[in-house]
């Protein structure tokens, strides 16, 4: 399998990256990180249209045929603050740009007559956040994005899902909270589980969706949220 991973120099992305089995594409904005972890990599920031446009180039040049989209921009903010900019860019980062990444990859993927596209999303996204309602419509929109690119692939071996992860153990997941208003054992005390899930956790469920064995799941949001979900 040939797989490219977006996102992949630190956090989820990076444990995804070293979990999966396959020929692994990495993409980040960090080149240092890149050369250090990775041979087959493409330095990319989402923000700027030349670099999204030419990582598509990548992405078919390559034969890409599982793109594991996990690149993605978070802001807290009110609604009322949230500037033309903060909202073009968090929805060109988690929403336009995947879908587009995506459009690349699914060219591949039907000409072999198999493929797999994991999106990670987010917990914001299924039950919503307070002042990041930016952030959770992104998420939300990519979840939109997953169903009907599910039932469009359905017959050609591809599936398509979303995988959304709770508070996770990690740097963003940590700046997270200095950004909000709540401390680190505020936010564990509303967890059902008491406990962040761990970046290994969504890695071994994007492994499996790549697997024969998930091919009868495809558009479908999984949850790993350590029972967020679903209340406390």
């Amino acid at each position: 399998m040939k797989i490219l991973v977006t996102g992949a120099t630190r956090g989820i992305g990076k444990v995804i990256a070293e979990t999966l089995k396959g020929e692994i594409f990495a993409v980040g904005r960090n080149e240092e990180l890149l050369k250090k972890y990775y041979k087959n990599y493409f330095v990319a920031d989402f923000t700027k249209q030349n670099d999204v446009l030419a990582l598509g180039e990548y992405i078919l040049k390559n034969g890409i045929d599982v793109i594991v989209n996990n690149a993605g921009e978070y802001i807290y903010s009110e609604i009322d603050k949230c500037t033309p900019e903060m909202i073009t860019e968090i929805f060109k980062v988690n929403t336009e740009v995947p879908v587009y990444l995506t459009s690349c990859a699914v060219k591949n993927m039907k000409k072999n007559n198999w493929g797999r596209v994991v999106n990670i999303g987010s917990i914001s996204g299924a039950i919503g956040e307070a002042n990041a309602s930016l952030y959770s419509a992104s998420k939300s929109a990519l979840f939109g994005f997953t169903k009907s690119l599910a039932l469009e692939l359905a017959q050609n071996n591809i599936t398509v899902n979303t995988i959304n992860p709770g508070w996770v153990d990690t740097d963003l997941g940590n700046n997270s909270i200095e950004e909000s208003e709540f401390l680190k054992e505020e936010i564990i005390e509303c967890i059902p589980q008491k406990r962040f899930v761990t970046p290994l956790e969504v890695a071994k469920t994007v492994e499996y969706l790549l697997t024969d064995d998930a091919r009868g799941i495809t558009g479908q949001m999984i949850n790993i949220c350590a029972g967020l979900s679903v209340g406390g």
